[in-house]
């Protein structure tokens, strides 16, 4: 069973950057063929896939959000981390980390963090 925890500040000012880490327990985020995810949900709308980084390290972004984002991994510590920066009250969402293993599906989700844009 794997798991994922997201953490990082609930507020964060405008202009500034916005981090988020995933912690995953029940697995290693070097198992072949996962891929590792960030998506986002803002009030009163739908999922929106961020990015995400596989089990070979590469990465990939949304088009709309890429020239401000980056999504690392430091896997002795079983983390990936997202980093959004310039952000602007649109940025206002619950972020989710989660998990597409094999069968090119999502399987595990992290519950999710509030995250506010705002002066």
């Amino acid at each position: 069973q794997v798991q994922l925890q997201e953490s990082g500040p609930g507020l964060v000012k405008p202009s500034q950057t916005l981090s988020l880490t995933c912690t995953v327990s029940g697995d290693s985020i070097t198992t072949n063929f996962y891929s590792w995810t960030w998506i986002r949900q803002p009030p009163g709308k739908g999922l929106e896939w961020i990015g995400a980084i596989p089990y070979n390290a590469s990465t990939y972004y949304s088009p709309s959000l890429k020239s401000r984002t980056s999504i690392s991994r430091d896997t002795s510590k079983k983390q990936f981390t997202l980093q959004l920066s310039s952000v602007t009250p649109e940025d206002t969402a619950v972020y989710y980390c989660a998990m597409i293993g094999v069968s090119d599906e999502y399987e595990y989700w992290g519950q999710g963090t509030q995250v506010t844009v705002s002066s």
